[in-house]
């Protein structure tokens, strides 16, 4: 891919930070949020990082679509066309929840898909300025260091963030049981393009979702089996962001993938 081009989106995702994210960081002003659907929160952040990034990346691709997560909230098709053709995933605020609360982990992110096949992908801590990067073949990549998986779990057991809000009922409680086995269970940030870095980083050994939008995973995945990592949908076939699936289970490395499959039972 064309180097100019992930330093184009680069250079658009730190803008938009810095435009938008920071200043109304825990300065949100009353009627900033509003609830899209029963535990669905926008904000006046997410909105205009969103509509700044929408066509500023049309522009870098002409003819590529953008698929935005609050676009697809007022148009819920848009979703059954990511895998076709070219497409730029957006989530313009990841974690929007804890950007109310005033937490600092969000992430922006971005993802270039073809026919449904995630080549690059975009993460940026806005909060703290830190940029993960990945193209497919090429590596993953934070600021200019290229990054290897911390796998740590085979010796001490596992570490992993097991996410229990969209279980189904009957899952749920089995699921709980068999974490208890963990060294740790970890509840998790909130905001999956946190949490893919922290698995590469070796704070956790695994993280299972069991609601894959694509905006909240298509880079993150990337950037995670760029770096060595393995991410697959419990069955063990491959994730790919265009499937209306449910589960997906990432891990530092296809060894810890393994483990924490086995023994969560999945």
């Amino acid at each position: 891919m064309n180097a100019t081009l992930h330093a184009e989106v680069a250079l658009l995702l730190q803008d938009a930070a810095e435009r938008f994210v920071v200043p109304r960081f825990q300065r949100l002003a009353a009627g900033d949020a509003a609830e899209k659907s029963p535990g669905e929160w926008v904000t006046i952040v997410d909105r205009e990082v969103e509509a700044m990034l929408t066509p500023a990346l049309q522009a870098l691709r002409p003819g590529a679509r953008v698929v935005g997560k609050e676009a697809c909230a007022e148009q819920p098709r848009l979703l059954d066309t990511v895998g076709e053709g070219e497409v730029w995933l957006v989530d313009p605020l990841d974690g929007t929840g804890n950007f109310m609360a005033g937490r600092p982990e969000v992430a922006v992110l971005v993802a270039l898909l073809r026919e449904g096949e995630t080549v690059a992908g975009w993460l940026l801590d806005p909060l703290r300025g830190t940029l993960c990067t990945a193209e497919r073949g090429a590596g993953a990549w934070r600021g200019g260091q290229r990054l290897q998986a911390v796998a740590t779990a085979a010796a001490n057991g596992l570490r992993g963030i097991v996410k229990t809000r969209f279980l189904p009922p009957d899952l749920k409680p089995r699921m709980l049981q068999r974490a208890a086995a963990l060294r740790e269970m970890q509840a998790g940030v909130n905001s999956a393009g946190v949490e893919y870095p922290q698995i590469v980083a070796g704070q956790s050994d695994f993280a299972l979702y069991w609601r894959t939008l694509p905006w909240d995973h298509a880079a993150g995945v990337l950037f995670l089996q760029e770096a060595g990592g393995h991410a697959a949908r419990p069955d063990g076939s491959a994730y790919r962001p265009a499937e209306q699936r449910e589960g997906l289970l990432a891990a530092a490395d296809r060894e810890t993938w393994n483990a924490a499959r086995a023994l969560l039972g999945l």
